[in-house]
């Protein structure tokens, strides 16, 4: 019998799995500052500092402030300016509003992102084997609100369900996160549903922990990849080949 005759749901990461970034941080950050008439910020200070800020707020404030109530865009802000001073930048109020605003309306668009071109076909052959495809992503709201469907990845169409960090308030590694997407899925048993991701930490792991079956893309060659296979994963180079282990396996 095979695995796929076996399942009812199949999970799946976004970002590095579904879609990937366009460009570099410093690109949306540059034109943020050059439409307010500023030169644009060092690109490696940038990023380092994106890094830090992003780090501290996720540990300070998890799920993008979920517990604490806090809204988004208020999460953002907060990361963003510090992002900005730890890097050596440090605007006044105004000027940081204005950019601030461009770039949390361009990370709340399409267009820092492009969709891999095998994932929508990927998911709407899932559903018309008759299972059920979910999102599990350590994501904020706009994700499913805005940007998935902005790329056409579209609920009803490419995707039945979500379960998004910032909307649960729990996050990749947590097991729950995986609980939480059985449950959507009509509580089905776990052995019947397979989480595909791009990540041993937060997708293999704690997926197979709850009892799934688990899938890692490798797209981008990474050198963890070995490990990834040592530690017992199948380890797939893209969906279409996702797509044809699960109809020979």
């Amino acid at each position: 019998m095979s695995l796929l005759s076996k399942l009812r749901c199949i999970t799946i990461d976004v970002t590095g799995t579904l879609i990937a970034y366009k460009g570099e941080l410093g690109d949306y950050y540059c034109m943020a500052a050059k439409s307010v008439g500023l030169p644009c910020p060092d690109y490696k200070r940038m990023h380092e500092g994106f890094k830090l800020a992003y780090k501290e707020m996720a540990k300070n404030y998890p799920c993008f402030g979920y517990a604490a109530k806090m809204p988004n865009i208020v999460w953002w802000k907060t990361c963003v300016r510090d992002s900005f001073i730890r890097a050596g930048y440090d605007y006044d109020e105004e000027t940081f509003d204005k950019v601030f605003r461009r770039i949390y309306a361009s990370f709340g668009s399409s267009a820092p992102y492009k969709v891999f071109e095998d994932s929508q076909p990927f998911l709407r052959w899932v559903r018309q084997q008759g299972l059920m495809v979910g999102i599990v992503s350590n994501a904020e709201y706009r994700y499913q609100d805005v940007i998935l469907p902005a790329l056409g990845l579209n609920q009803g169409s490419e995707w039945d369900f979500g379960v998004f960090s910032g909307l649960e308030g729990v996050e990749k590694p947590d097991p729950r996160i995986y609980e939480i997407a059985i449950e959507r899925a009509g509580n089905i048993a776990p052995e019947e549903a397979l989480h595909i991701g791009d990540s041993l930490r937060k997708d293999y792991i704690p997926a197979k922990s709850v009892g799934m079956h688990g899938l890692l893309l490798d797209r981008f060659e990474t050198s963890d990849a070995e490990e990834w296979r040592k530690s017992g994963a199948v380890v797939l180079p893209d969906l279409m080949a996702a797509k044809e282990w699960l109809q020979n396996n």
